[in-house]
Order: structure tokens, then sequence, then C-alpha cells
């Protein structure tokens, strides 16, 4: 997975990550559907048949997922469509409606290749499937639930009309408590996933030692790595430095979470330094301001990656203090070394 700062689907590729896994997937389907049949669902009951449908999928997007699991009666299954949303989408039960026909045609398509003949008996049965919004945003849920809602006439004519409603589950309901409960690897990811800003790590400095134990205890240590990409993408998205991310990813990587959120507070701290420091060396009309405003751009820009040597002579023949100034500014608040060339107006 790509984790740039740039990258502009976070969102999708954090929710891919998640359900791509049959531990955080398991767990979610268990802890976070509040579904009776679900509670016992184990990693190895989960079968992934998302690649069926790849077509399916708007716009290219690969976040969304569709699993087959399998439940304590061995001759029985559902199908589960987790669908991944960080706006309010007002047709998605339509949407749902889509994917569902196509799944459940797939599946008839499949038991005719088996037995020919079997979907026109009267016997024959389509598995249930459950459809999901797993929801990161951080405004209400506001749209219809239920297909039918959609449908004008559905008071006179609705015994004629698909009748179905389809499960939010949004990260931003539930409380750090909530989440601090559940004690599993999910709850920690969606704690981080909550963020907004900076300044709302210090909600999470308060978490009990015992929390962290048994995640430390418990985790294997592919799924330390998996979690330690999986909260990157989340880091990246509220703009922490690299340097800081790959701290922070290092701890998760050694199981190291009781120390995670000590030092966050910092961040918001640093974050005030670079700008302050962007403004304060570009400030005045001497030269030696100058020459310290373009150690800084080239500073800033050093920590997003590589400064071509066509942009780093730009900067350096750069004889206009104001033009410094902004463009230090620029510099550090940027999120990539192509952001920071777009509104600088200048070419790698």
């Amino acid at each position: 997975m790509k984790t740039g700062r740039n990258n502009t689907k976070i969102h999708d590729n954090g929710a891919k990550l998640i359900f791509d896994d049959p531990i955080l997937c398991a767990q979610f389907l268990r802890g976070y559907t509040n579904i009776e049949l679900l509670k016992d669902v184990q990693p190895e009951d989960i079968e992934d048949i998302s690649e069926r449908f790849l077509p399916m999928w708007q716009e290219g997007r690969d976040s969304d997922s569709v699993k087959r699991v399998r439940l304590k009666d061995g001759d029985l299954f559902l199908i589960a469509i987790v669908e991944h949303q960080s706006k309010v989408h007002y047709d998605m039960a339509f949407k749902l409606l889509r994917y569902m026909v196509m799944v459940l045609t797939d599946y008839e398509r499949e038991e005719e290749k088996k037995r020919p003949g079997i979907t026109r008996t009267k016997e024959f049965r389509y598995p249930p499937i459950l459809p999901i919004v797993y929801y990161e945003g951080t405004n209400r849920w506001t749209a219809a639930r239920n297909f039918k809602e959609r449908v004008y006439l559905n008071e006179i004519l609705g015994q004629y009309i698909p009748d179905f409603e389809y499960l939010v589950v949004p990260v931003a309901s539930y409380t750090n408590e909530e989440l601090i409960e559940k004690k599993d690897e999910l709850s920690l990811i969606m704690l981080i996933n909550k963020l907004r800003k900076s300044e709302d790590f210090k909600s999470l400095q308060g978490i009990p030692a015992e929390y962290f134990d048994e995640l430390s205890d418990k985790t294997p240590e592919y799924l330390l790595e998996l979690i330690s990409k999986i909260i990157a993408v989340f880091l990246y998205r509220l703009n922490v430095p690299r340097k800081e991310v790959e701290q922070f990813t290092d701890q998760i990587k050694g199981g190291e979470f009781q120390m995670l959120f000590d030092s966050f507070e910092a961040y918001d701290v640093q974050e005030t330094r670079r700008i302050s420091r962007a403004e304060g060396k570009a400030e005045g009309k001497a030269e030696g301001k100058a020459e310290g405003a373009r150690e800084l751009i080239l500073e800033f820009l050093g920590e997003l990656g590589t400064v071509s040597d066509k942009l780093k002579s730009r900067i350096i023949a750069e004889q206009d203090l104001e033009v410094l100034k902004t463009w230090a500014k620029l510099a550090a608040k940027a999120e990539s070394l192509e952001q920071f060339c777009v509104q600088a107006n200048l070419q790698t």
C-alpha cells in the first residue's frame, strides 16, 4: 500500500486493509454489527469473494468487500457486503440493491453449474445477504436505510416494492470507553480513525495500561505490521510529519502500545514551531534573513522527499524576500512536494 502524504484514497485504502484481513474482519462482524448469528464468527469462517464482483464497484474503488461467512451449522452461510463510506450517500439503498442482485445472480450461476436446473425447483433457496455500511464520517448518517423509503407510492404499493434495510456502523458514534472495552485490535484502529485533528490525541492519553497489555500479549506479528500500515494512513490524513508517523508505527510493530500516546501533545507544538520558524526566518529585509528563508524552505521540502536540482536552483536563485516568505509558509504546511510546487507555481 502506498502511504505517501499525497494519497487521494487514504480512506478507501485504510478500509480495504481492515476488511481484507480475516482477523480484523471477524472482529468487526462479531463485535460491531450486534447480530447474534455472528457473535462466534472466527477468521477461518470468512471467505473473501470480492474479486468476483470488481466490475460492480463504482469509480474503480477497491475498498468494498463481499464475504462468504460460514455459520455454526455447516450447511448454512450468509454473504456480507461491506460498503465503505466517508460521507453520507443518499442513494445507498439502491446502490446496495444493485450489489445484492449481482451477488445473488453469481450465486445462482454457481449453483446451476453444480446441479443444472436446481434454481427452478421448489426447494431452492438463496443465501441471506447482510448489507453493511462502514461509515467513517463525522456527521450523522441521515440517508434512508430502507430501499422502500426511496420509492414513491410506497404506502399504497409497499408490498410490491423490494423491502430491506442495510446496517450502518458509524465509527464516530463509539465513545473511547466503548472501544476500549472491546479490547481487540480493531478497537485501536477505530480509536485512531476517529481523530480529525492533532489536538484529538490528547483524548487518548488516559487509556488504561491493561488495554495495551492485552493487545501486546495476543496480537500476532503480521497483524502488528498491518495495523501500523492502517494507522499510518490515518496519521497522514492528519498531516502528521513523516518522521513522526514512522516513529509511531515502529512502536506498533514492536508491540510497544503503552507508549503510543505519551508524546503526541508534542505534535501540536511541533506544527506551531514549524510555522513560526518559517514565518520568523522569512521576516525582515536583511540579506541574512532571506538566506535563512531559503535554507528553511529546502529543509521543509527535504522532509517531504528528494528535492530536484532544478527546484533547488530555482529557490536559491530567488532574490525577492516577499516571495521567499510566501514559499517558506507554503513549505511549512505542504503535504507533498507536488502540492508545494503547485501552490508556489514552481516546477519540480
